[in-house]
Protein backbone atom coordinates (compact mmCIF):
# COMPACT_ATOMS: atom_id res chain seq x y z
CA UNK A 1 0.00 0.00 0.00
CA UNK A 2 1.33 3.39 -0.91
CA UNK A 3 1.78 6.26 1.47
CA UNK A 4 -1.19 8.06 -0.19
CA UNK A 5 -3.42 5.06 0.39
CA UNK A 6 -2.36 4.83 4.02
CA UNK A 7 -3.01 8.47 4.52
CA UNK A 8 -6.52 8.26 2.94
CA UNK A 9 -7.33 5.23 5.05
CA UNK A 10 -6.29 6.94 8.23
CA UNK A 11 -7.92 10.31 7.37
CA UNK A 12 -11.68 10.07 6.44
CA UNK A 13 -11.89 13.82 5.62
CA UNK A 14 -9.16 13.46 3.05
CA UNK A 15 -11.02 10.59 1.40
CA UNK A 16 -14.15 12.75 1.09
CA UNK A 17 -12.29 15.63 -0.52
CA UNK A 18 -10.63 13.38 -3.01
CA UNK A 19 -13.97 11.84 -3.99
CA UNK A 20 -15.49 15.28 -4.58
CA UNK A 21 -12.58 16.29 -6.81
CA UNK A 22 -12.96 13.15 -8.88
CA UNK A 23 -16.70 13.74 -9.39
CA UNK A 24 -16.09 17.34 -10.51
CA UNK A 25 -13.41 16.23 -12.96
CA UNK A 26 -15.74 13.64 -14.45
CA UNK A 27 -18.49 16.29 -14.78
CA UNK A 28 -16.19 18.63 -16.70
CA UNK A 29 -15.20 15.83 -19.08
CA UNK A 30 -18.83 14.88 -19.64
CA UNK A 31 -19.76 18.49 -20.32
CA UNK A 32 -16.97 18.88 -22.88
CA UNK A 33 -17.92 15.65 -24.64
CA UNK A 34 -21.60 16.63 -24.67
CA UNK A 35 -20.84 20.03 -26.19
CA UNK A 36 -18.62 18.59 -28.87
CA UNK A 37 -21.12 15.84 -29.65
CA UNK A 38 -23.99 18.33 -30.07
CA UNK A 39 -22.28 19.91 -33.06
CA UNK A 40 -22.12 16.65 -34.95
CA UNK A 41 -24.81 15.78 -37.49
CA UNK A 42 -27.15 13.13 -36.11
CA UNK A 43 -25.72 13.38 -32.57
CA UNK A 44 -27.92 11.73 -29.94
CA UNK A 45 -26.41 13.66 -27.02
CA UNK A 46 -28.99 16.04 -25.41
CA UNK A 47 -28.27 19.80 -25.03
CA UNK A 48 -26.52 20.98 -21.92
CA UNK A 49 -28.71 21.53 -18.88
CA UNK A 50 -28.01 25.27 -18.77
CA UNK A 51 -29.11 25.61 -22.39
CA UNK A 52 -32.35 23.74 -21.66
CA UNK A 53 -33.03 26.00 -18.72
CA UNK A 54 -32.49 29.14 -20.83
CA UNK A 55 -34.88 27.89 -23.53
CA UNK A 56 -37.43 26.85 -20.96
CA UNK A 57 -37.29 30.34 -19.37
CA UNK A 58 -37.76 32.00 -22.78
CA UNK A 59 -40.77 29.85 -23.66
CA UNK A 60 -42.19 30.34 -20.20
CA UNK A 61 -41.94 34.12 -20.44
CA UNK A 62 -43.63 34.24 -23.91
CA UNK A 63 -46.51 32.01 -22.95
CA UNK A 64 -47.14 33.06 -19.36
CA UNK A 65 -50.04 35.37 -20.39
CA UNK A 66 -51.53 32.60 -22.54
CA UNK A 67 -51.44 30.19 -19.62
CA UNK A 68 -53.18 32.79 -17.45
CA UNK A 69 -55.93 33.38 -20.10
CA UNK A 70 -56.08 30.58 -22.71
CA UNK A 71 -58.55 32.60 -24.86
CA UNK A 72 -56.45 35.77 -24.99
CA UNK A 73 -54.40 34.75 -28.01
CA UNK A 74 -57.34 33.33 -30.00
CA UNK A 75 -59.21 35.95 -32.15
CA UNK A 76 -63.00 35.86 -31.96
CA UNK A 77 -64.26 34.89 -35.44
CA UNK A 78 -67.66 36.41 -34.69
CA UNK A 79 -66.29 39.79 -33.64
CA UNK A 80 -66.99 42.72 -35.98
CA UNK A 81 -63.95 43.64 -38.00
CA UNK A 82 -62.98 47.30 -38.46
CA UNK A 83 -63.96 48.87 -41.78
CA UNK A 84 -60.71 49.76 -43.60
CA UNK A 85 -62.60 52.45 -45.53
CA UNK A 86 -63.92 54.12 -42.40
CA UNK A 87 -62.52 57.47 -41.27
CA UNK A 88 -62.55 58.07 -37.55
CA UNK A 89 -65.75 56.74 -35.99
CA UNK A 90 -67.92 57.23 -39.09
CA UNK A 91 -67.84 54.96 -42.13
CA UNK A 92 -66.61 56.52 -45.35
CA UNK A 93 -69.34 57.40 -47.83
CA UNK A 94 -69.21 55.56 -51.13
CA UNK A 95 -68.98 58.32 -53.78
CA UNK A 96 -70.53 55.99 -56.35
CA UNK A 97 -73.76 55.63 -54.37
CA UNK A 98 -76.07 58.59 -54.91
CA UNK A 99 -77.98 59.79 -51.87
CA UNK A 100 -81.74 59.66 -52.29
CA UNK A 101 -83.27 63.13 -52.36
CA UNK A 102 -85.57 64.02 -49.50
CA UNK A 103 -89.25 63.85 -50.29
CA UNK A 104 -90.54 67.41 -50.46
CA UNK A 105 -93.40 68.19 -48.14
CA UNK A 106 -96.43 69.77 -49.72
CA UNK A 107 -97.25 73.13 -48.19
CA UNK A 108 -100.89 73.74 -47.33
CA UNK A 109 -102.81 76.09 -49.59
CA UNK A 110 -102.83 79.65 -48.25
CA UNK A 111 -106.02 80.90 -46.64
CA UNK A 112 -107.79 83.39 -48.89
CA UNK A 113 -109.10 86.42 -47.07
CA UNK A 114 -112.87 86.98 -47.35
CA UNK A 115 -114.26 89.61 -49.69
CA UNK A 116 -117.72 90.87 -50.60
CA UNK A 117 -118.98 90.58 -47.02
CA UNK A 118 -118.27 86.84 -46.75
CA UNK A 119 -117.11 85.14 -43.56
CA UNK A 120 -114.00 82.98 -43.59
CA UNK A 121 -116.15 79.83 -43.58
CA UNK A 122 -118.11 81.06 -46.59
CA UNK A 123 -114.91 82.06 -48.38
CA UNK A 124 -113.42 78.63 -47.75
CA UNK A 125 -116.52 76.96 -49.19
CA UNK A 126 -116.39 79.21 -52.24
CA UNK A 127 -112.73 78.26 -52.68
CA UNK A 128 -113.67 74.57 -52.83
CA UNK A 129 -116.29 75.37 -55.49
CA UNK A 130 -113.75 77.27 -57.59
CA UNK A 131 -111.13 74.53 -57.16
CA UNK A 132 -113.62 71.92 -58.36
CA UNK A 133 -114.20 74.06 -61.46
CA UNK A 134 -110.47 74.33 -62.07
CA UNK A 135 -110.15 70.54 -61.85
CA UNK A 136 -112.85 70.18 -64.53
CA UNK A 137 -111.24 72.99 -66.55
CA UNK A 138 -114.45 74.98 -66.47
CA UNK A 139 -114.37 78.62 -67.66
CA UNK A 140 -114.51 81.47 -65.18
CA UNK A 141 -118.17 82.21 -66.04
CA UNK A 142 -119.17 78.74 -64.82
CA UNK A 143 -117.43 79.36 -61.48
CA UNK A 144 -119.31 82.64 -60.99
CA UNK A 145 -122.63 80.87 -61.73
CA UNK A 146 -121.78 78.09 -59.27
CA UNK A 147 -120.77 80.43 -56.43
CA UNK A 148 -123.84 82.65 -56.95
CA UNK A 149 -126.07 79.54 -56.91
CA UNK A 150 -124.58 78.36 -53.59
CA UNK A 151 -125.02 81.86 -52.14
CA UNK A 152 -128.75 81.66 -52.92
CA UNK A 153 -129.32 78.02 -51.97
CA UNK A 154 -127.38 77.74 -48.69
CA UNK A 155 -125.77 81.16 -48.02
CA UNK A 156 -122.51 79.35 -48.87
CA UNK A 157 -122.79 77.05 -45.82
CA UNK A 158 -122.62 73.26 -45.98
CA UNK A 159 -126.03 72.55 -44.47
CA UNK A 160 -127.54 69.30 -43.26
CA UNK A 161 -131.31 68.69 -43.24
CA UNK A 162 -133.55 68.23 -40.22
CA UNK A 163 -135.81 66.21 -42.52
CA UNK A 164 -132.93 63.85 -43.24
CA UNK A 165 -131.23 63.06 -39.88
CA UNK A 166 -128.59 60.96 -41.61
CA UNK A 167 -127.10 64.13 -43.08
CA UNK A 168 -126.20 65.38 -39.61
CA UNK A 169 -123.77 62.50 -39.20
CA UNK A 170 -121.39 64.37 -41.52
CA UNK A 171 -119.54 67.66 -41.01
CA UNK A 172 -122.01 70.50 -41.56
CA UNK A 173 -122.53 74.19 -40.87
CA UNK A 174 -126.15 74.49 -39.83
CA UNK A 175 -129.32 72.72 -40.93
CA UNK A 176 -132.40 73.41 -43.06
CA UNK A 177 -135.95 72.12 -43.48
CA UNK A 178 -136.42 72.10 -47.25
CA UNK A 179 -137.31 68.47 -47.87
CA UNK A 180 -134.16 66.32 -48.13
CA UNK A 181 -132.05 69.15 -49.61
CA UNK A 182 -128.47 69.11 -48.27
CA UNK A 183 -125.06 70.64 -48.86
CA UNK A 184 -123.89 73.85 -50.50
CA UNK A 185 -126.28 73.48 -53.44
CA UNK A 186 -129.17 71.92 -51.48
CA UNK A 187 -129.17 68.92 -53.78
CA UNK A 188 -131.59 66.10 -53.02
CA UNK A 189 -130.71 62.43 -52.87
CA UNK A 190 -134.33 61.57 -53.70
CA UNK A 191 -134.03 63.23 -57.14
CA UNK A 192 -130.84 61.46 -58.13
CA UNK A 193 -128.08 63.88 -57.17
CA UNK A 194 -126.19 61.23 -55.20
CA UNK A 195 -125.83 59.61 -51.81
CA UNK A 196 -126.23 61.78 -48.73
CA UNK A 197 -122.61 61.20 -47.68
CA UNK A 198 -121.44 62.43 -51.10
CA UNK A 199 -123.73 65.45 -51.22
CA UNK A 200 -122.36 66.61 -47.87
CA UNK A 201 -118.91 66.83 -49.46
CA UNK A 202 -118.48 70.36 -50.94
CA UNK A 203 -116.12 69.20 -53.69
CA UNK A 204 -118.46 66.42 -54.78
CA UNK A 205 -121.58 68.59 -54.78
CA UNK A 206 -119.81 71.37 -56.73
CA UNK A 207 -118.59 68.82 -59.27
CA UNK A 208 -122.15 67.55 -59.71
CA UNK A 209 -123.36 71.12 -60.32
CA UNK A 210 -120.72 71.73 -63.02
CA UNK A 211 -121.51 68.44 -64.78
CA UNK A 212 -125.21 69.32 -64.84
CA UNK A 213 -124.41 72.82 -66.16
CA UNK A 214 -122.38 71.32 -69.00
CA UNK A 215 -125.48 69.39 -70.09
CA UNK A 216 -127.48 72.60 -70.51
CA UNK A 217 -127.42 73.51 -74.21
CA UNK A 218 -125.77 76.89 -74.83
CA UNK A 219 -125.40 77.71 -71.13
CA UNK A 220 -122.51 80.08 -71.98
CA UNK A 221 -124.94 82.45 -73.74
CA UNK A 222 -127.55 82.42 -70.94
CA UNK A 223 -127.87 85.00 -68.20
CA UNK A 224 -126.56 83.85 -64.82
CA UNK A 225 -130.06 83.41 -63.39
CA UNK A 226 -131.20 81.42 -66.43
CA UNK A 227 -128.18 79.10 -66.33
CA UNK A 228 -128.53 78.50 -62.59
CA UNK A 229 -132.28 77.89 -62.92
CA UNK A 230 -131.71 75.37 -65.72
CA UNK A 231 -129.70 73.28 -63.24
CA UNK A 232 -131.56 73.91 -59.98
CA UNK A 233 -135.19 74.17 -61.16
CA UNK A 234 -136.02 76.58 -58.34
CA UNK A 235 -139.39 78.11 -57.51
CA UNK A 236 -137.66 81.51 -57.49
CA UNK A 237 -135.42 81.59 -60.57
CA UNK A 238 -134.62 85.32 -60.52
CA UNK A 239 -133.18 85.23 -56.99
CA UNK A 240 -129.86 83.98 -58.33
CA UNK A 241 -129.20 87.21 -60.20
CA UNK A 242 -128.83 89.30 -57.04
CA UNK A 243 -125.67 87.41 -56.08
CA UNK A 244 -123.85 87.91 -59.37
CA UNK A 245 -121.72 90.88 -58.30
CA UNK A 246 -120.59 89.31 -55.01
CA UNK A 247 -119.91 85.98 -56.71
CA UNK A 248 -117.80 87.70 -59.35
CA UNK A 249 -115.68 89.44 -56.67
CA UNK A 250 -115.22 86.19 -54.73
CA UNK A 251 -114.14 84.22 -57.80
CA UNK A 252 -111.74 87.00 -58.83
CA UNK A 253 -110.08 86.92 -55.40
CA UNK A 254 -109.75 83.13 -55.36
CA UNK A 255 -108.34 82.89 -58.88
CA UNK A 256 -105.78 85.58 -58.09
CA UNK A 257 -104.48 83.39 -55.26
CA UNK A 258 -104.21 80.29 -57.48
Amino acid sequence: MTALGATLRNRPGARLGLAFAVVCALGVVAAVESTEGSTAVGSANPPAQADLLRRADALDGASRAERADPTAAQPDPTAAQPDPTATGSAAAVDPDVAEEPATPTEEPAPIIEPVAGMSQVQMDNATMIVDAGLTLQMPREAMVIAVATAMQESTLLNRASEVLPESKNFPHQGTGWDHDSVGLFQQRTSTGWGAVADLMDPTYSATQFYLALQRVPGWEQLRLAEAAQAVQVSAYPEHYAKHESAADAVVTEILAAR
